[in-house]
């Protein structure tokens, strides 16, 4: 039972992603949280505290407005003290220029006692990089800002 409310709250949390719900979305975040992207761009890097998170969240939302990511599986771990929920996604929008983007990835969820205390995501970097790169050229320049980190 357990792990079906785990199930629930990580599509609650992909879907207040798409709608940009970071407020929501950031709620059930550990003050601590470590966040993870890889890849050596505007997106990646690592972030250790909730602030860096959400101004990772918004920033994702100015350089990738129209991103949709569809959960394809979820897989739940654990017990309450130390839960792993591993969900795999594809990402899809349209860019500014008109462009397809696709992306697919995974992201390893860590749970203690209903806080979301690690988020490590796990996608086509160079898919990433080609994609900010586009929306760079279509005018976003924060395509290509420096690692928010923390």
């Amino acid at each position: 039972m357990y792990h079906y409310f785990v199930k629930k709250l990580v599509k609650k949390s992909f879907k207040l992603l798409n709608d940009h719900d970071y407020a929501q979305l950031i709620k059930p975040l550990a003050s601590d949280v470590k966040h993870t992207f890889a890849g050596d761009h505007a997106l990646g890097g690592v972030r250790h505290d909730l602030a860096a998170f959400k101004s990772w969240l918004e920033r994702l939302g100015r350089v990738m407005p129209k991103l949709h990511i569809n959960v394809v599986n979820i897989v739940v771990k654990g017990l309450p003290n130390n839960t792993l929920a591993i969900a795999r996604w594809i990402g899809t929008a349209t860019l500014e220029n008109g462009d397809h983007y696709l992306n697919t990835g995974v992201h390893f969820i860590t749970i203690k006692w209903g806080k979301l205390t690690e988020l490590e995501v796990y996608e086509d970097s160079q898919a990433v990089h080609n994609g900010l790169e586009k929306q760079y050229q279509s005018g976003i320049l924060e395509a290509k800002a420096p690692q928010i980190l923390s």
